[in-house]
């Protein structure tokens, strides 16, 4: 049996079969996950979505050694920021046609529960054009040590507030000899507690995405088990629920300025377009697959499109995790997406949250015209 002519026509591969089809020349493999992105997507379109990271706080008990952004309570530069500072930048979002705020702090050892349910309350209330999707499983899971309730009471009650998803922060790895291990985050979240917050997630109807950060050190076998485990939730999620993972982004382990520098190797762009093109044919039960050009870079962004990925994210009106851990492409004008999109030979669609086009921009026009907003005005990224 020709191996990547199998996975090409979307047929279920087994964890040897997924090995061997990553081990593939690279162009083949491309060729193979490509096959299948065209027949499960749109072949002629890559979505992109507008939208903005806020970082609600930068204060976390966890530790990870790969994140430049955490502070401890008491070193100067920790914060958490106020209702007001977080609505001037959703309205800054709004100005430029966003659609979605993202809302991720770390494990805050002494805000109240009553905090954050106030906070999405405020969103709501104040920006009811938006989607909120905020806090990862991570930060789920210290609500839970701090309220003593299970991971579907507290997102109930986050829901009840007004929270429309749960994104796949944390999911990194999902094998605990990885993202356990003493160089990278020992007091992490376990792949089994992420994959139950998910679960739980799934269970009440909120958006989520699965995501896989690669260069810990991990082996090609470990990538294809954090894959598998994916795919198993999937399959349970859209059993029971009918709803699951709406995407799949995966990333590059950023190094540089942070402790796990020199502790583990990274990885390039060869072993990240390796990786897209082999989660395309092992996540067959996940339509949507999403480049990484903050990570990446714009062309290996676009070298995606041809690996599998059928979006090419969003504008990140502000970023402030991975770009302290040496990320160089930070916030971009939707213009510029729109450029990448349409230079590789694709339309650009403006996207919301669940995959619905919302826009298709006239690509000349866009690119023509002077932007009628200065993002430099509105983010210290652009």
């Amino acid at each position: 049996m020709d191996l990547l002519a199998h996975a090409a026509t979307g047929a279920r591969l087994t964890p040897d079969q997924a090995l061997e089809a990553q081990r593939a020349p690279l162009f083949a493999l491309a060729g193979a996950a490509d096959a299948v992105r065209r027949a499960a997507t749109d072949p002629t379109t890559v979505t992109y979505l507008i939208d903005r990271n806020v970082n609600y706080s930068n204060v976390c008990t966890i530790g990870c050694a790969f994140c430049g952004f955490y502070r401890t309570r008491r070193q100067e530069d920790a914060y958490v920021l106020d209702f007001a500072e977080i609505s001037a930048k959703l309205r800054e979002l709004e100005a430029v046609g966003g659609t979605r705020v993202l809302m991720q702090g770390g494990v805050h050892p002494t805000l109240p529960f009553s905090w954050y349910l106030d906070l999405i309350r405020h969103i709501r209330a104040q920006h009811p054009t938006l989607r909120i999707e905020a806090f990862s499983p991570e930060e789920i899971k210290g609500l839970q040590q701090l309220t003593g309730m299970s991971a579907r009471e507290v997102l109930a009650e986050l829901q009840a507030a007004g929270l429309d998803g749960l994104p796949g922060g944390g999911g990194e790895m999902l094998v605990d000899a990885v993202r356990h291990a003493r160089h990278v985050s020992p007091a992490r979240i376990s792949s089994d507690e992420w994959i139950d917050v998910m679960d739980a997630a799934q269970s009440l109807g909120l958006y989520t995405t699965a995501t896989m950060v690669i260069g810990f050190g991990e082996t090609d076998a470990q990538r294809i088990e954090s894959l598998m485990r994916l795919r198993d939730q999937q399959d349970r999620a859209l059993a029971r629920y009918g709803v699951g993972f709406s995407a799949f982004i995966s990333w590059t382990l950023q190094t540089k300025g942070v402790r796990i520098e020199g502790k583990a190797p990274g990885a390039g762009p060869h072993d990240y377009l390796r990786n897209v093109a082999t989660a395309r044919l092992v996540l067959d039960n996940v339509p949507n697959h999403q480049a990484s050009w903050p990570t990446m870079g714009y062309k290996i962004a676009q070298s995606a499109l041809f690996f599998g990925c059928n979006d090419f994210g969003s504008t990140m009106l502000e970023e402030n995790v991975v770009s302290q851990a040496g990320a160089k492409h930070r916030a971009t004008p939707e213009r510029e997406i729109v450029r990448q999109i349409h230079e590789a030979g694709y339309v650009p669609k403006q996207r919301d949250s669940l995959y619905g086009i919302v826009h298709e921009p006239d690509v000349d026009a866009m690119l023509a015209a002077k932007p009628e907003v200065d993002l430099a005005a509105v983010s210290p990224f652009a």
